[in-house]
């Protein structure tokens, strides 16, 4: 593999199959621990020839270590697998992902890979809306959330810290009626954004705030264990980011990384990432507990090409409507 440079980030953790390997993969991923686990370890039983070492951190911060060492021609990543298309858009604007042209996306929704197939995704983490079970008002619409009944009463993540904040901000700024007017509005309304996802499940959970803006896995999940909350699907739809997969163009184990990929886009890889409580992108792999079947959910569409032009100038605009 390729040689290592020195970094004061994540340790590294390793995940080796007990017989003897004819190649290593690197993986740098922003999923949870558990959940990086689990799927290496997936992984592994079937390619049991392959040993992978894996580095997990948050998107941004990972992707801070890897653009250190594509800087010092030292990157050491064969695969990433990491929270949005965005940050992948931009390493395939710059050359750094491998095309694999041949991999098998026949089940799947057009659209929901990269058209080159640079990046692949695989699964639908979408952004809605949460509501503690104490709180006086149901959820039904975005809009709800700008009601006198929701003033001073909502959380929500910042697009400054959280990828999946930022493409919902940029994905509901282009429907029809919501907007920029909507965002002013729940400024207006005295709405707290700051932080990721898990600040704003922890406040609403807590009794903190009574309503949010969350990612969908967090509530749906801990409901089911018995936290005070629910996740609603606004009428008017949700955004979505959807963990992509990618294999680096630096690689010397191209062959290993596309079966990596390929186990992650098989029935068996997305029914790993349903029994992980996440929505699958299959469209024939049946959701977890707590999601309603994928046909009842609209996801609505964002330009990730554009979204990547325009990102330092939403965070700004963003910032601004809300003070920070």
């Amino acid at each position: 593999m390729k040689s290592p440079i020195t970094l004061a980030m994540p340790a590294l953790f390793l995940a080796l199959p007990a017989t003897a390997q004819d190649v290593t993969l690197t993986l740098y991923t922003s999923q949870p621990n558990a959940d990086a686990q689990q799927t290496v370890d997936a992984f592994l039983a079937g390619n049991p020839d392959i040993a992978v070492e894996f580095v997990r951190d948050g998107t941004t911060q990972i992707m801070a270590r890897l653009l250190t060492e594509i800087e010092a021609g030292q990157a050491q990543p064969d695969v990433l697998l990491i929270a949005d298309n965005v940050t992948m858009e931009s390493m395939e604007a710059e050359g750094h992902l491998l095309a694999y042209p041949e991999a098998d996306v026949s089940a799947y929704p057009e659209g929901l890979h990269d058209d080159e197939r640079h990046y692949f995704s695989t699964k639908l983490i979408t952004t809605g809306l949460i509501r503690n079970t104490s709180a006086p008002m149901e959820l039904t619409s975005w809009m709800d959330l700008t009601s006198e009944m929701a003033r001073g009463q909502v959380a929500m993540p910042s697009p400054l810290t959280s990828g999946a904040a930022l493409i919902n901000y940029a994905t509901l700024r282009g429907v029809d009626g919501l907007g920029r007017d909507y965002f002013e509005a729940l400024a207006a309304n005295d709405a707290l954004a700051q932080g990721g996802n898990g600040g704003v499940f922890r406040a609403v959970a807590g009794g903190e705030k009574m309503y949010g803006i969350v990612v969908d896995f967090l509530p749906i999940r801990e409901a089911a264990a018995g936290s005070p909350v629910e996740f609603v699907f606004p009428e008017e739809g949700v955004s979505a980011v959807t963990e992509p997969v990618a294999i680096m163009a630096s690689t010397d184990a191209p062959d290993a990384a596309k079966r990596f990929v390929d186990f992650l886009l098989s029935m068996e890889g997305q029914e790993l990432a349903a029994s992980q409580g996440y929505l699958p992108a299959h469209p024939d792999v049946t959701p977890p507990p707590g999601f309603p079947p994928q046909s009842e959910i609209t996801v609505l569409g964002y330009d990730a090409a554009e979204v990547l032009r325009m990102q330092e100038d939403l965070k700004v605009e963003f910032a601004d409507t809300f003070g920070q």
